[in-house]
Parts: structure tokens; sequence; C-alpha cells
């Protein structure tokens, strides 16, 4: 089993070396029980990866741009690329807390009261706190405004009653940013507010969702009069649409930096692997035309992701445009799922263990890859706020 102890947890010397330092540590601590592109039975246990991902933070490789106040690394937004860079290329698994270091952490800076920094930020680089985001609701997906979950003030706190749906991580986190509505529903965007809601409040009930990979990950979760303590109301009572706002927008442009990088490394492994047997590499020049577009599409996808870094650095806004890389990259990595998932269904029967490992990983990603043109923002929305927000476009009769 992968132990924090057994893990280098050296930071670098230097802050300009990041690159290097990550390319390194990852050669050093990556095992092969958690890379991506090889076949295991059983998989990393929940334990191990989360020991990996504390040792990630230890090495300097989460939590880059955190103040060091509150456990992170006081660094910029540009060791924090060069470190996802690495991170994508690398074939380790995704994150166990990303909701809590991309999603909530970021709102917690933004809006939380010190005390709330201090409780819950170190916690969630240190792992000690993972982090669910109780945002869709089944009549309210996409369009958060419609959401009916309701707060309720009473002595003892917020009163929350009402149903979540899709919620990441549910059945394994300690803490859920969620977002429920104080007055009525036609109220739309007034009257929202945001919570760290305690996973182990009485009266909440996860119930774990099997998705078409065989995971658990998703989750509806159902409030049933839970009480939530006053110092967990992150911001103002009327101040939960403008931070689920800034939610998205820092989901949709920045999140999961590393994205195409490992976009990049998937498409190469499927070249690497399909080169070790000719019979799998006549097959993979047949779609030679498609897997160029691809690897043309994942570079506008990193120069997209650079961009918008450069305008954060920049000390501008991002506002709607972090709506074009979810876009692109989701629609662009369903195609290359399908694209690879139709190249390893037609391995031969005697298929090497290069092409087995390849096999199973590809089965993964096309499964998964079902799912992202919805979650985080369907592709519909994304080009809805486009139109709109950017292209200042009137909506058609």
């Amino acid at each position: 089993m992968t132990s924090q102890a057994a893990i280098d947890t050296s930071a670098p010397a230097e802050a300009g070396s990041y690159a290097d330092h990550a390319r390194a540590w990852l050669t050093q601590n990556l095992t092969d029980r958690l890379r991506t592109d090889r076949a295991h039975e059983p998989a990393a246990t929940l334990d191990e990866l989360i020991a990996f991902e504390a040792a990630l933070h230890e090495a300097g490789l989460a939590g880059i741009t955190w103040p060091k106040a509150y456990a992170g690394h006081g660094l910029t937004l540009h060791e924090h690329l060069e470190a996802n860079r690495e991170i994508g290329l690398a074939p380790m698994p995704n994150a166990v807390n990303s909701i809590g270091k991309e999603l909530a952490g970021p709102i917690l800076l933004a809006v939380g009261n010190e005390s709330q920094k201090a409780r819950f930020l170190p916690a969630i680089l240190k792992m000690q706190h993972i982090w669910c985001q109780g945002f869709s609701e089944p009549g309210a997906g996409s369009d958060l405004a419609a959401l009916r979950t309701k707060a309720e003030r009473t002595a003892d706190g917020w009163r929350i009653n009402g149903q979540k749906i899709w919620t990441s991580g549910a059945s394994k986190s300690q803490r859920c940013l969620l977002l429920a509505r104080t007055g009525a529903p036609q109220e739309r965007h007034k009257g929202l507010v945001l919570f760290a809601v305690p996973m182990n409040a009485p009266g909440i009930d996860v119930r774990e969702i099997v998705s078409i990979d065989g995971q658990r990950s998703f989750c509806e979760v159902f409030f049933n009069d839970v009480i939530v303590d006053e110092a967990d109301m992150l911001g103002a009572p009327d101040e939960g649409w403008a931070a689920a706002s800034r939610v998205l927008s820092i989901e949709r442009a920045t999140n999961r930096m590393y994205r195409a990088w490992r976009f990049q490394s998937e498409l190469d492994h499927l070249i690497t692997a399909c080169r070790s047997d000719r019979r799998a590499f006549a097959i993979l020049q047949t779609y030679a035309r498609e897997l160029a577009q691809i690897r043309v599409k994942t570079e506008m996808i990193k120069g997209l992701v650079e961009t918008l870094v450069e305008t954060l650095l920049a000390g501008e806004q991002i506002g709607p445009r972090g709506s074009f890389p979810k876009l692109y990259w989701s629609e662009a990595h369903q195609s290359f799922a399908r694209i690879a998932w139709e190249i390893v269904s037609r391995f031969p029967a005697d298929a090497n263990g290069p092409l087995l490992d390849l096999r199973k990983r590809v089965e993964g990603i096309y499964l998964s890859s079902r799912a992202e043109t919805i979650y985080a923002g369907t592709t519909e929305i994304q080009l809805d706020i486009i139109a709109k927000r950017i292209l200042n476009l009137k909506k058609t009769a």
C-alpha cells in the first residue's frame, strides 16, 4: 500500500523550477499502482489515493496559489500552470478532492471570513476534509436559478430541506458546498445562500448512483430538517448567486487546468501502444486524419488555457470567457474517446500487454466521457452564454 511516509514530499527550492520539480517528483513517486496507463486488478484504494494527494500538496504541487497562512505555497498562476502541464502529461489518477481544492477553496478565499479560512482551507489541502458540491437538483441542473432546496433561519441555525443530485463524491466527503434558497423559487437569482455543510449532520441521506463505467462517484443527497450552524454560512444570505457564479467561472476556466495536457497524454499513449503491434498500427493508420484533427484541437485548448492564465495574471476578469475551454475541451475529448474506442475494439484477440493496458484505459475514458458535455454546464448552456454575454445576440422566437 502506498503510504504518505514513503513518498518524497520536498518542495522545489526555487519557484522558477516548478516544471522540472513537478516532472521529477512525479517520475519518482507515481508508482505502478497509481498509473492510469496500467490495467490494475484491484484498483488503487481510496486510502492510497488520499495519501498520494496529500503528498502532492506537501511537495508543492497543490495549493500552489493559496496563501501560506492557510497551508498554501503563496505562488502565482504561472507556477500553477507549470505544475499542471506536468500533472496532465503524467498518467496519474484524478484528484479525490478536486471539489475542495478547485471550487470550495477559491470560494472560501473570496467570501469566507478569517475563522472559516483557518478552519477549512488547511484541512482541504492536507486531505483531512474532502468536499462535494451541492448545486444541481432534479429540476434544476444547468439552470441553477431554478433550485428549490430551502434554507430557513431558526434559533438553532439554518434548517435545510431539499434534494441534490449528481453530487460527485458525496459518499466520501466531510463537507458539502451547498447552494440553497431563502425565498420563493420565483425569485430566481435572489435569496440564494452558500453553506459549508458537515456531511455527518443529522438528516442527511446520501445515496450512491452507479454510472455506466461501474463507478459510484455520483450521488443524490437528501436534506431533511438538517440544522447548519450560522458559522458555516459562507458570505451573506443574499450573496449566494454571485458566489455561485464565481464558482462556475472558476470551474469552467481554470479548474483541472491539466486537462489539455492529459488529453495529449492519452493520444500519445494510443499511438505508442499501437506501434507495438503491426496489426494495431494498421488499424490506427486508418484514423490518421481524425487523430491529426484531434491533436490540432488539443493545441487550441492549450492556447485557450494559457491565454486565460495570462488574463488573470494581468488582473483582468475572465467572466463568460470561461465557457470557451469547457465547451471545446468536452466536445473534443468526447470525439477522441469515441475514435479511440473504435480503434481498440478492433484489436486482435491475442493483443499484447501494452494493447491490453491501452484498451482498459480507453474503455474508462470512453464511458466517463459521455457525461463531459453535461457536467459543469452543458454544451447548450455554454453556447447560450457565448451567444448572449459575448456576442450580445438577442433570443429569437
